[in-house]
């Protein structure tokens, strides 16, 4: 198949929804809707704060009154805390290893660099289903061959927001009364170029294409529309009466804002994607170790509090619109975040590591007739098996009722649809069958000790990448050497080893002499991988 580049992912971006509207009925073929539509809800660095999630402080209504008639898992882990990996694992159903794409700086395309794999959403479009993406799906850029993967992926060009280009751009006001590019920044939308913000943008086109696939009488065929929104992600810009729902004396630092113990320095991330910007550079804090003043954690946490609110509130329009226009009945909604975000734990501000703060998400799955007819006391379906982004291709799949995905063997660049994960769908309707034994991780560094590249390693600077599984009551990595050119790890020169059994990865105790016998044994589960903790009766040979 021939690849090439396309320079007009934008094209219909500005274009009038009548337009949209006969590009769908022209291109339905007559499908007839007797398949479950799709809406597929990404957020950026979204950790599980949210009330369905036990957060008492964070509201989000919108996404709790989501939970309450879906299945919520309390365990469900990104395969790489940073977005272009992330995002190109669950949208092509491989792991970090498989796409070779471990970093958003000096991307590669997986197609060209790894094997033609077939998407999540194109497995979609090639099923018959209308496939759209308004916003931050698929990582904009080299990633993603600068296209969002169109015209594979996406029946017609995705949707970007114009006021994203302001992203890094001085528009937010400060005490000074100049602007500047900080972190904290809550605005005024009407102040705001073009007077509005990249959000609000992508729920608008969202919502018109709701409206215009309602409108359409003549066109009976189902879509899949991904929505990407990139709040909470830093900058934390977000319309400034959302901080007024957060008072500063109510927000608390991290309760376990220290380095934990004995953690090696190949573990650390010192998170220099904050530390160029204005409010954050004016601290003047030593890399990489110096500790973020209480008071300005505050301020962030509180901002980034308002953040998740606000993005809260997009959804909710989403939510309702699918009411409105009658679809909620045959609309299967997915909602995660790409990996989460650390606000203050360990003395970090980011994501880039293989804490489970970095890479645990909140996922939850509505299934119309499936999870909201079940009586669990107002709350939905909790799960706590263990889940992992990389199972959402052959679960919503399985969902559409479309071909699930095979198991990917050992060798799979040649095989363009398959899958690294398993789908939970058995999971909506039976919670206490036996799953996954553990769940899987990784994060590559260029060095042992904290450098100014450590958080995004170009991949000729890899030497060591950072293996991390989860169990139900541990939560163990190796940090391996790693060479570059053949993309290959080293088991045998270990750089060091992490085991947490506290739940805040606050005490690593790989090396205490009384653990060596179940380090040894959790290092040779390591070893043998995703295939090795699938249930009983969906193990692959190798």
């Amino acid at each position: 198949m021939e690849l090439r580049q396309f320079h007009f992912a934008t094209l219909l971006a500005g274009f009038p929804s009548f337009l949209m509207t006969y590009l769908m009925i022209c291109t339905s073929d007559g499908f007839p809707q007797d398949k479950m539509n799709v809406l597929f809800i990404v957020a950026d660095d979204l950790r599980p704060t949210l009330g369905s999630y036990g957060n008492t402080v964070v509201q989000t209504p919108n996404l709790d009154k989501l939970a309450q008639r879906s299945i919520r898992f309390t365990t469900a882990a990104s395969q790489q805390a940073v977005c272009a990996p992330s995002r190109i694992s669950f949208l092509t159903g491989r792991r970090p290893d498989t796409t070779k794409l471990f970093s958003n700086e000096k991307a590669t395309y997986w197609r060209v660099n790894a094997g033609n794999f077939t998407s999540l959403p194109q497995h979609f479009k090639d099923s018959g289903y209308f496939t759209a993406s308004a916003g931050k799906v698929f990582h904009p850029g080299r990633a993603s061959n600068f296209t969002d993967d169109y015209p594979y992926s996406w029946t017609i060009p995705p949707y970007h927001a114009s006021t994203h280009t302001y992203k890094n751009a001085a528009v937010c006001p400060s005490a000074d009364g100049r602007l500047h590019t900080n972190i904290v920044c809550p605005v005024d939308v009407e102040k705001q170029p073009e007077r509005t913000l990249p959000d609000i943008q992508s729920t608008q086109y969202a919502l018109n294409f709701l409206k215009n696939h309602t409108d359409s009488n003549n066109n009976n065929q189902p879509f899949f529309l991904a929505v990407g929104y990139h709040k909470p992600h830093i900058p934390l810009k977000f319309p400034k009466q959302f901080l007024d729902m957060y008072p500063i004396e109510e927000i608390h630092v991290a309760a376990d804002p220290l380095l934990p113990f004995d953690l090696p320095p190949v573990a650390y991330e010192p998170w220099t994607d904050l530390r160029w910007r204005d409010d954050i550079a004016a601290l003047n804090l030593s890399f990489p170790y110096e500790r973020m003043p209480d008071f300005y954690a505050k301020k962030i946490i509180q901002s980034y509090y308002a953040a998740t609110t606000y993005m809260d509130s997009l959804v909710g329009q989403l939510l309702i619109a699918l009411d409105e226009y009658g679809l909620t009945g045959n609309t299967i909604v997915s909602f995660i975040g790409d990996h989460g975000w650390a606000l203050g734990e360990h003395q970090e501000w980011s994501k880039f590591s293989n804490f489970r703060i970095a890479t645990n998400v909140p996922l939850m799955i509505h299934m119309p007739g499936v999870t909201d007819n079940r009586d669990h006391g107002g709350s939905g379906i909790v799960s706590d098996a263990l889940v992992e982004l990389v199972d959402l291709f052959p679960t919503l799949a399985e969902l559409a009722e479309l071909k699930v995905p095979d198991l990917c063997p050992d060798d799979s660049s040649n095989i363009t649809l398959c899958s690294e994960g398993l789908s939970f769908a058995p999971l909506l309707k039976n919670l206490s069958m036996p799953w996954k034994k553990a769940i899987f991780s990784q994060y590559p560094r260029p060095s042992d000790e904290p450098r100014e590249n450590t958080c995004e390693p170009r991949p000729s600077e890899i030497t060591i990448m950072g293996y991390s599984m989860q169990t139900s009551r541990f939560h163990y990595t190796e940090w391996i050497q790693y060479d570059h050119e053949t993309q290959k790890g080293n088991w045998s020169n270990k750089h060091a080893r992490e085991l947490y059994i506290d739940p805040r990865d606050d005490l690593n105790v790989a090396s205490l002499p009384d653990l060596s016998d179940l380090v040894q044994e959790l290092s040779d589960q390591l070893r043998k991988g995703w295939r090795n903790a699938l249930p009983e009766n969906n193990h692959v040979n190798a």
